[in-house]
């Protein structure tokens, strides 16, 4: 399914689900091998783009713990674009609950699925990374 998707993002067609995806490129944070994992975005300031940790369970997916561990290495791939470097920062506090409103008004999907959680979602920021970063 991932590869599926991927291969739609690349061809520049990058929606699932009434979602923008892009894909997220991390390094695996044991294996150090490379990962691509398509991913729904949402807008934010400037060209920053908002990413959510869900997962679908009770525990943080795989890619965010990848992102976390090495996040010098992240870059993302927007449909028929190249790879962009990019630097996350993870969310928190009223940071954090105003873009997560944002996201659960675009998308009351991720809302549902969140109170059906033990956890609370990461949200991460994706910006694009300068030389000087």
């Amino acid at each position: 399914m991932n590869a599926r998707m991927n291969r739609k993002v690349r061809k520049g067609r990058g929606t699932f689900m009434g979602m923008d995806v892009l894909i997220l490129n991390t390094v695996g944070s044991r294996s150090g091998q490379p990962r691509e994992t398509p991913v729904a975005w949402f807008p934010d300031e400037g060209d920053a783009r908002l990413i959510v940790a869900s997962g679908g369970g009770n525990r943080n997916p795989d890619w965010f713990d990848n992102l976390m561990a090495h996040p010098d290495r992240a870059t993302i791939e927007l449909p028929g674009e190249g790879a962009v470097p990019v630097t996350p920062h993870r969310l928190d506090g009223d940071e954090r609950e105003g873009a997560w409103q944002r996201i659960a008004e675009a998308q009351p999907r991720i809302a549902k699925y969140q109170s059906k959680s033990e956890r609370q979602y990461p949200v991460v920021r994706l910006t694009r990374r300068t030389s000087g970063q």
